[in-house]
């Protein structure tokens, strides 16, 4: 079990070299450089029962569920590492704004406070909610997508994917060479590609391209983020063919964290600064509350376009409600202004994504493959590489899910061959078959990680013994959600 001081161990801030002053001062904070570990910063004050199960309670439950862990109870999960969406725990703030909640069918007070938040963060003034981020994207392929469209990003997540194809375009993703190499440490491989992107743009025509997204961080990538360089560049394509630039960007303080950590002129600006020049940079965003936002439910769609504003709000009131609801009731626009509040606080980033790098260092030192260097959200086991005897045909990342939860009850979720199917890769190479641990915001503690560090290594130790799996039922789409399996 990892001692008091774990957390801070080669993360960012640890004991002063001798003769070195007592405390190191940032732009916000003061710490007692003696102190090395980085706690919570927040209280506990009401909690939740975790049932405890059985490894035989474990095994029928898998079973039942056709080896496939969306289709498990949630009361049966010992630690949920399914998703970060809206998964995280609300803070005092938050649900005193719940309390005030108006629930005004139009025009409600809610809305205009999470408007003007919104706003001052993002610089946006057309602001729709949405009832989560899927919502956000369905609305916009369904005004810009379409047949023999074609959508570039650098990569995109399952439903983003989804609505594309669902409104006739084609999905193509554009990563940098680096993304396909999980032990490159390349700080920033959730970059788009910007010579693959001018490539296709001539190969195709700009009128074909709707827009250009790109998603922050970058999810399916292993949760890595994109540098200011890479969306300056971006910007700079998309003006030079006259084409919108689009940002998925439901993990944008995490992104914009890991610019300030990472990119060296990014260091003395403000995390606040770096999230406004990075929507400063963008036409539009979709946008889910249920990560960044740090509420339970919600989204948004942001835009500058008047015109397709207009559009977008009558699709949203035909299919989500009024434009000062959009789907939500008035209590979960205070919580989501209240959230894009709390969420570029510089204490609660710096917690945030130190316990992910934690966890990824413990799991390389128990000689686990993930996804380097560590991202924002999440931590991506590296399926393929550890266990090379289960081919990809046969689900290499469902296999260590079904593992996972055999062991320790830990639901975490595949993101490979199950999850996208025969979708071409941009690079050429394999797919990554990889499984992602993501980090419910405010939820765990470090001894709850330290949990799902043994169940990996016990995992690790035995996992000569994990079997492929064939596949005995999908969706039409996003199969992963649904899909049933049976061990070979």
């Amino acid at each position: 079990m990892a001692g008091p001081c774990e957390f801070a161990r080669g993360g960012l801030f640890v004991g002063p070299a001798v003769g070195a002053p007592r405390f190191v001062k940032t732009k916000n904070s003061e710490y007692d450089a003696h102190v090395k570990t980085i706690i919570e910063p927040f209280r506990i004050k009401s909690i939740e029962p975790i049932r405890m199960t059985t490894r035989d309670e474990r095994e029928r439950i898998l079973r039942e569920a056709g080896f496939n862990v969306f289709l498990i109870r949630a009361e049966d999960v010992l630690i949920d590492l399914l998703t970060d969406s809206g998964t995280g725990a609300m803070s005092a703030e938050q649900w005193a704004g719940i309390m005030r909640g108006d629930e005004s069918y139009a025009g409600a007070t809610s809305f205009y406070r999470f408007q003007d938040r919104i706003t001052e963060l993002t610089g946006f003034e057309h602001v729709l909610p949405t009832h989560q981020g899927r919502a956000s994207e369905r609305i916009l392929f369904e005004l810009v997508g379409g047949p023999d469209k074609i959508v570039p990003n650098n990569a995109h997540f399952d439903t983003t994917r989804a609505n594309v194809e669902h409104s006739g375009a084609k999905a193509v993703d554009l990563p940098i060479p680096e993304a396909a190499e999980p032990k490159n440490r390349h700080p920033f491989k959730g970059n788009m590609n910007v010579a693959a992107l001018e490539k296709l743009i001539a190969d195709v025509g700009r009128d074909r391209i709707p827009l250009v997204m790109v998603t922050v961080t970058n999810n399916s990538g292993g949760g890595q983020p994109v540098s200011m360089a890479n969306l300056r560049a971006v910007r700079a394509v998309c003006d030079k063919h006259k084409l919108p630039l689009f940002l998925d960007a439901c993990r944008f303080s995490e992104n914009a964290f890991l610019i300030k950590q990472r990119e060296p002129d990014m260091k003395d600006r403000t995390v606040r600064e770096i999230v406004r020049e990075m929507f400063d940079l963008a036409d539009g965003a979709t946008i889910s509350a249920k990560k960044d936002g740090m509420v339970n439910i919600g989204g948004l769609l942001l835009l500058r376009d008047e015109q397709m504003l207009y559009r977008a709000s009558n699709l949203l009131i035909l299919t989500e409600g009024f434009i000062t609801y959009g789907g939500l009731a008035g209590r979960d626009l205070e919580a989501m202004a209240q959230g894009f509040e709390e969420v570029v606080h510089d204490d609660y980033l710096a917690y945030r994504i130190r316990s992910v790098e934690y966890l990824g260092e413990k799991l390389i030192a128990a000689g686990i493959p993930i996804v380097e260097p560590p991202g924002g959200h999440a931590i991506y086991i590296d399926a393929g590489a550890l266990c090379p005897h289960i081919p990809p045909a046969q689900f290499p990342g469902q296999a260590v899910v079904c593992g996972l939860y055999r062991i320790g009850g830990v639901r975490s979720v595949e993101i490979g061959s199950v999850m996208f199917g025969n979708a071409p890769t941009a690079t050429g190479k394999p797919r990554l078959e990889l499984v992602r641990l993501a980090m419910p915001r405010r939820v765990y503690t470090q001894s709850h990680i330290d949990y799902v560090i043994e169940a990996a290594a016990e995992l690790a130790a035995s996992k000569a013994n994990l079997r492929g799996l064939r596949m005995t039922h999908q969706p039409p789409v996003l199969r992963h959600f649904t899909a049933r399996f049976e061990e070979i």
